[in-house]
């Protein structure tokens, strides 16, 4: 009797214990409860969005408006709504997100006004002017344009902000009249300009007749970077080697990117712009270079002797040749650098040509006689200038904007320009609530219409459209 007696005071002390245990439970999750509310509380009082109250007509405002447009600069259209989704939703915030859609009209909207905005009239102006063009016949002139007042000091190159979009034209023909409409249309809004950079092409700089000012002679000045390929491609065009060297890449390129040597895959070429953009081809030619005479390279983990010797051996036969046209590429590219960051002035040509002496460049017969054409170009220029006067003589910053608004296409690059061409302006300028204001009561979405339509009238993906959807109809009426 006495053992039951025990067990069943056990019993009731264990009983008293668990319900003791379960108040405790109970207590601690309603102040876990209470915890998780309070700081809920307070994360809404901490993370507040700033007021921004929706534009007429709209259901956004301003801020909003602005935030998309800027990170459309860096991320592209549909990566926008997908990126404010996912950091709204670390925030624990809710918001309504705008489509991509909407925020591709906001951005085209915003680069109509920037490209209609009144210009201040100048004699400084200093003019950027160059075709670019996608499928089909048709190509946009674009001319970027810069105070002389406002160059960067000298050592600092050009930036995208730094420009001014004064010209987006697109069309299928552009005889030298027809650049010379566009450029006696643009000097009513800007007065008639200090200078004209462009590349070699006629209709650019011919056109710059039409560019007459009354007391000082216009500045025509050729872009450094499409002479010096153009150098480079006048001096390998004599190169049997060279071509040969290139026809083994594209076989090369084709045979090892499906394999173990995959990851030493040439670059691939671009027809058009080949010696514009030769430097990674050089620069691939002396890694494998290196490679190959390195056999326990890391590099050369997982790939048999024979493998590699088989794909890549052919290029030991090139190694006095490689060294040549890599010197001459250094040239080139260090000559490049220092115009940027420089600019064209009284004595340019003196100091280019010096910089590259303490360099080291320019020491063998093909890579001097570069150095000498590129600063002979330089100095036929620089007999241009009056005393005093400093101008760029590079329209990389020109060819970097086209860049910017390919990424912004994407896949669609390849499709003709459609109503994003408007957005061009846009991607070389930060977006503020304040432009919002100004620019979207200007710039309706009828105006941009009007303006697609106008400038543009049918794309080749409304033409591709017509023509698959005619095609259709017909195979209906077949049946």
């Amino acid at each position: 009797m006495e053992e039951i007696r025990e067990l069943r005071a056990t019993v009731s002390r264990l009983e008293r214990e668990r319900l003791d245990a379960e108040y405790q439970l109970r207590r601690e999750r309603l102040r876990s409860a209470e915890f998780q509310a309070e700081n809920a509380r307070l994360r809404q009082e901490r993370i507040k969005l700033p007021d921004d109250p929706p534009l007429p007509q709209h259901s956004y405002g301003p801020k909003m408006i602005a935030l998309c447009i800027n990170l459309c600069q860096m991320v592209g259209l549909r990566a926008v709504e997908k990126t404010l989704r996912i950091f709204f939703e670390w925030l624990e915030v809710k918001v309504e997100i705008p489509d991509w859609t909407s925020i591709r009209s906001w951005l085209c909207r915003f680069g109509l006004g920037l490209l209609e905005e009144p210009v201040e009239m100048a004699a400084d102006w200093i003019w950027m002017a160059d075709h670019s063009n996608q499928i089909g016949p048709e190509k946009a002139l674009v001319i970027l344009g810069i105070r002389a007042k406002d160059l960067p000091q000298q050592g600092q190159p050009l930036r995208h902000q730094d420009m001014r979009v004064l010209s987006v034209v697109p069309g299928e023909r552009w005889k030298r009249e027809d650049v010379a409409e566009q450029y006696a249309a643009l000097a009513k809004r800007t007065g008639e300009p200090l200078a004209l950079l462009s590349d070699a092409a006629a209709e650019l700089r011919e056109s710059a007749a039409v560019l007459k000012k009354p007391d000082k002679k216009l500045i025509r000045l050729g872009d450094f970077k499409h002479h010096a390929a153009n150098v480079l491609k006048k001096m390998l065009d004599k190169d049997a080697r060279f071509d040969r060297f290139l026809n083994q890449l594209g076989r090369t390129r084709s045979a090892i990117q499906q394999t173990e040597l995959a990851h030493l895959t040439p670059p691939p070429q671009k027809p058009k712009s080949r010696f514009m953009n030769l430097a990674p081809t050089l620069e691939w030619a002396e890694v494998v270079a290196w490679q190959l005479s390195h056999p326990q390279s890391h590099g050369r983990r997982g790939i048999a002797p024979e493998r590699m010797e088989e794909k890549l051996g052919w290029l030991k036969e090139y190694g006095s040749d490689l060294a040549r046209w890599s010197r001459c590429q250094a040239v080139v590219g260090a000559s490049l650098k220092w115009i940027n960051e420089q600019g064209l002035y009284a004595g340019a040509a003196d100091g280019l040509r010096a910089d590259l002496q303490q360099q080291g460049l320019g020491d063998c017969e093909s890579s001097g006689a570069m150095a000498r054409e590129l600063v002979a170009f330089v100095a036929e220029a620089e007999r241009q200038l009056e005393p005093g006067m400093r101008l760029p003589l590079s329209t990389e910053i020109l060819e970097s904007s086209f860049g910017r608004y390919k990424v912004l296409e994407r896949q669609h690059s390849k499709g003709g320009f459609t109503s994003l061409l408007a957005a061009f302006p846009a991607l070389l300028r930060r977006c503020t609530p304040e432009a919002v204001r100004e620019t979207f009561g200007r710039v309706t979405v009828a105006r941009l219409k009007d303006w697609t339509s106008k400038k543009l009238g049918p794309t080749l993906a409304a033409k591709r459209k017509q023509a698959y959807g005619e095609f259709s109809a017909s195979k209906a009426v077949a049946k």
